[in-house]
């Protein structure tokens, strides 16, 4: 499979690229997405391939690439929002774009904002690491991120972090939160945006994603209820015979 990046040659990327794809839960790709919608940002790329079925992300009637490149304006660092998501199988063959893209741009780590829907507790719900050591020593503060205990990281990711293994690789951090899939976990989001701002001193404004949390919620309550409320009006035949119109 082949990907291939255009991007402008002429503008600085900065040190440091911030993946956010598409996985379950949807948290990393969220929170890449209001992270360059809410600060100083310029549209510079995107990765295209012939390999897999396009989408063709829209809002308000406006179609956009579904994975593009970023530069902050105030920060050293280009944010990649990967909104279609990229199956194990071609998983290498994409790492191996963004490698060979970071090593012509001389990019020196790459931050991956992660949501995985693994078992946890209600104070489970932070941030955790997967890093090399010289990420976890120039990028992590002493206490403030747990690593992440045991287990393996696959697909994209995990194509990342093994090949950082190599001197010849940025040094990769991956950030990771519990999601609840189907998603978007906003919450997921939100505790990975705190992640960034702990880690690059990134400050963004929350409210609207805040908002946007507390909405998915509130419907997800509701749409509880009326399953509960429906559970209890089901008949014993396993069909609501209160709507039922045929003997009437």
């Amino acid at each position: 499979m082949a990907f291939d990046v255009t991007a402008d040659a002429d503008r600085a990327t900065g040190e440091t690229l911030v993946v956010g794809q598409s996985h379950l839960g949807l948290a990393g790709v969220t929170a890449a997405d209001y992270l360059v919608r809410h600060l100083a940002s310029t549209r510079i790329g995107r990765v295209d391939t012939d390999a897999l079925p396009a989408i063709a992300p829209f809002e308000a009637g406006v179609p956009r690439h579904h994975s593009r490149l970023y530069a902050l304006d105030d920060a050293p660092m280009t944010v990649l929002v990967g909104e279609l998501f990229v199956p194990a199988d071609a998983a290498r063959a994409y790492a191996d774009t963004l490698l060979d893209w970071c090593a012509a741009r001389d990019v020196a780590e790459i931050a991956v904002l992660h949501g995985v829907p693994f078992s946890h507790s209600p104070d489970q719900h932070a941030v955790f690491h997967v890093a090399t050591d010289a990420y976890r020593t120039e990028r992590l503060p002493a206490g403030v991120f747990n690593p992440l205990q045991g287990g393996f990281l696959d697909g994209v990711v995990g194509e990342l972090v093994a090949r950082s293994l190599d001197a010849d690789a940025p040094d990769v951090g991956v950030y990771v939160t519990p999601t609840h899939p189907p998603g978007p976990d906003v919450d997921a989001a939100l505790t990975l945006l705190d992640g960034l701002h702990d880690a690059y001193d990134l400050s963004v404004d929350e409210t609207e994603l805040r908002a946007l949390g507390d909405q998915l919620r509130a419907y997800y309550e509701q749409l509880a209820d009326r399953t509960a409320t429906a559970a209890e009006r089901e008949s014993p035949l396993g069909y609501d015979d209160a709507d039922d119109q045929m003997y009437r």
